[in-house]
């Protein structure tokens, strides 16, 4: 007998499961209460009924599967009953207390005094900004600090957008020079070292609005700087009446402009930087003419680009000139001194000089001659710079009047493949400065073998028995032997920086340099480890 139509339905509903909605999760989440509906907790899907309601729906059925199952009262384990406490009194609340306001802070407790001399000290080791300008942001005790005029003392001002379009770099240094007229008077009344770094454009307002603020500026650098004219410098020189340094280096100024600002303040000057061209024979001339009487130090340098005019400078008119000089630095430059005619007598000589750096990159004409008629009355030298000049021999260093030499430099750096060097002299260099020598670059020099183990040796046996004030040893390319290393780093304790690239002599992996103790220590032990090259 066929089953009736309703009940076939309901077999086909319940043999195909439908897709479930939002709708039926949501009733499925509601449970059926005496008032409506209450939504179940999700963690427990807990049910309640409080009275026998109708047949169960199919969301009650899952609910009550998913119940946890309590223990029946046969099957649990009897439980001690917990005895009753009192409950403790309550504890008394203490009195409130009046509110006591926000602390400070030490920043505020600090005198400013000291405030100001703990900043003086940050300001000597690093400069200025950008501390102090990060420094008085923190507080209004801070700002005032950092804004004492006695802080600024040394400020350097770079152009901003360096290499940018010169549209733009024009814009930013007038933005810059704006900020500056407000600046000079309020924070850089006490000034005393100025530096400008590619400034192109604004170079006459900033140093107006500088000889105007800052009286008592003592140094002056113009690096990279363009437009810098006769009227700025001369001004300058009258506003600022301690101004004795002038640093030029790399900027593009007319001699006229430098020979009369030497005019102006030539009496006080002390120190003096150019960069070599056509236009500073000019001002050498001021300076031979005995502008500058005072000047201490001179530079005058080619920098990267060398340049190939020869410049021709009188040793005689120079130390006439400038007989107070004690730094004389002649940098990369193709050097011709006039010689000396018959029968004229040597010039007075730098008696103050203790530093004289003739370095170039290329070969030069400095003589034993030359170098004896700059040196003859120099006592009091110090350091004494010749990579270059390989026309200077063992011999002629000897004579020289300085007893307590403590840098000599005498490096060939790819100049001594065409030449004829010496051989032997090594010796007479470090015996008569063994005592004082704290460097010594004897790079691409010729010296034999045996005349390196002679020179070396002095450091073995220095008078009084002290330890040798040796720290510094270039030996690069030269034919140091393993035995002669060992013996000079076993008698110079205090040695810090040893170069033995290239050195022939030596075994493979030994040819570097060493910096550091431990590093030259290391090279120790591995000399005399090692077995000698074959």
């Amino acid at each position: 007998m066929a089953a009736p139509a309703s009940r076939q339905v309901r077999r086909r509903a319940r043999a195909a499961p439908r897709a479930r909605s939002a709708e039926d999760w949501w009733w499925d989440r509601l449970a059926p209460s005496g008032s409506g509906y209450h939504l179940l907790p999700s963690d427990s899907m807990l049910l309640v009924l409080s009275e026998p309601g109708p047949a169960r729906t199919r969301a009650q059925r899952r609910a009550v599967r998913r119940t946890p199952r309590q223990p029946t009262p046969g099957h649990a384990a009897a439980k001690p009953k917990a005895t009753l406490r009192p409950d403790p009194a309550p504890s008394p609340v203490p009195a409130p207390t009046p509110e006591e306001g926000p602390d400070a802070g030490w920043g505020d407790r600090i005198p400013l005094e000291i405030l100001v001399q703990i900043f003086g000290l940050l300001v000597a080791a690093d400069g200025p900004m950008p501390f102090l300008g990060r420094a008085a942001r923190v507080c209004r005790r801070w700002q005032e600090a950092a804004s004492q005029p006695a802080l600024w003392h040394t400020v350097t001002l770079s152009s901003p957008l360096a290499g940018r379009p010169a549209k733009g770099r024009v814009k930013a240094e007038k933005k810059l020079l704006a900020s500056l007229e407000w600046l000079m008077p309020n924070r850089f009344s006490q000034l005393q070292r100025l530096t400008l770094i590619h400034w192109k454009s604004q170079v006459y307002p900033v140093l107006k609005l500088v000889g105007e603020s800052c009286p008592r500026l003592t140094f002056l650098k113009l690096s990279g700087c363009h437009g810098v004219t006769a009227d700025a410098l001369v001004m300058l020189a009258k506003a600022c009446c301690q101004l004795h340094s002038l640093d030029l280096q790399h900027s593009m100024v007319e001699s006229t402009a430098v020979v009369s600002f030497l005019e102006e303040a030539g009496s006080r000057m002390r120190k003096l930087w150019l960069t070599y061209s056509s236009q500073t024979t000019a001002i050498l001339g001021a300076l031979l003419g005995s502008c500058c009487p005072q000047l201490q130090v001179l530079e005058v340098s080619t920098g990267i680009n060398r340049n190939s005019i020869p410049l021709q400078l009188p040793v005689e008119a120079l130390q006439k000139g400038c007989p107070q000089l004690q730094v004389l630095r002649l940098l990369n430059l193709m050097w011709l001194p006039k010689p000396l005619g018959r029968g004229v007598a040597p010039g007075p000589g730098f008696p103050s000089l203790e530093e004289l750096c003739l370095a170039s990159s290329t070969c030069n004409f400095v003589s034993n001659e030359v170098l004896g008629r700059l040196l003859h009355r120099s006592p009091n030298l110090r350091l004494l710079d010749l990579r270059g000049c390989a026309r200077i021999t063992p011999a002629g260093l000897q004579d020289l009047p300085c007893r307590e030499l403590e840098q000599l430099h005498l490096g060939l750096y790819g100049t001594s493949d065409r030449l004829t060097l010496a051989k032997e002299g090594s010796p007479l260099l470090t015996q008569k400065w063994c005592h004082t020598l704290r460097e010594l670059d004897l790079s691409g020099q010729g010296f034999s073998e045996k005349d390196l183990e002679q020179a070396l040796a002095a450091f073995l046996s220095t008078p009084g028995g002290s330890h040798p004030a040796l720290c510094s040893l270039n030996l690069r390319g030269t034919r140091v032997t393993p035995s002669t290393v060992s013996s000079v780093i076993s008698s110079c304790p205090g040695l810090l920086y040893l170069n033995l690239e290239s050195c022939r002599c030596l075994p493979r992996g030994l040819k570097r340099a060493y910096r550091g103790l431990e590093e030259v220590q290391w090279c120790l032990e591995q000399l005399l480890t090692s077995p000698l090259p074959s």
